[in-house]
């Protein structure tokens, strides 16, 4: 078959995306809708219990404000990439007004992103590479079954801390530090 008679995608714009979802949990890669499925029981404890102390730090020291799982960050236009990762944080000093009511158009300066059982490391390292091109400086990549937590910056190699590591925020979530143990104790049980 030529490419002439295939028929032509169309693509799907973040104001498409704003109308519609409501309807599930959907990010949009370069045009095209890539629905979410819900997370496990494991992924949802071992991102609050991270997340939750990252927010409670950023908000006593007036960092800035911190973002939940499924808020879109309009990263890429033309064809439109929104992403939503696990949680988010943006620094104080780049905010430009109040926040935002539709899809994030600032790109965050911290991420996490928790991987669920069905990711494979393809579509996790597409993930990283793409908020790290988009101009996140820190993604935390957390692997709550390995019990690994990998620290991904521009330009260095990733940094793969474990269970008997501690996380800190380095200079884009000042004074931020938590044992690992702290967030991944849990996934020690039953294994």
């Amino acid at each position: 078959m030529d490419t002439l008679s295939q028929p032509l995608k169309t693509l799907v714009t973040a104001d498409d995306l704003a109308r519609f979802s409501d309807d599930g949990h959907y990010e949009l890669i370069r045009g095209e809708l890539r629905e979410m499925a819900p997370a496990g029981a494991e992924h949802g404890h071992t991102l609050i219990t991270l997340s939750g102390f990252a927010t409670v730090h950023a908000v006593l020291h007036d960092l800035g404000p911190c973002f939940g799982a499924e808020t879109g960050f309009w990263i890429e236009r033309d064809p439109d990439t929104v992403l939503a990762p696990d949680w988010a944080f943006i620094s104080k000093a780049r905010l430009r007004g109040p926040i935002e009511r539709g899809f994030n158009t600032l790109v965050p300066d911290l991420v996490l992103e928790t991987r669920s059982p069905g990711d494979t490391a393809p579509e996790v390292a597409a993930k990283v590479e793409r908020w790290l091109s988009a101009g996140v400086r820190i993604v935390w990549e957390l692997d709550p079954k390995r019990q690994v937590l990998m620290v991904h910056r521009p330009g260095s190699p990733p940094v793969r801390l474990g269970i008997d590591d501690t996380l800190d925020g380095g200079d884009v979530l000042p004074g931020f530090s938590i044992p690992l143990r702290r967030v991944l104790a849990h996934t020690l049980k039953g294994r």
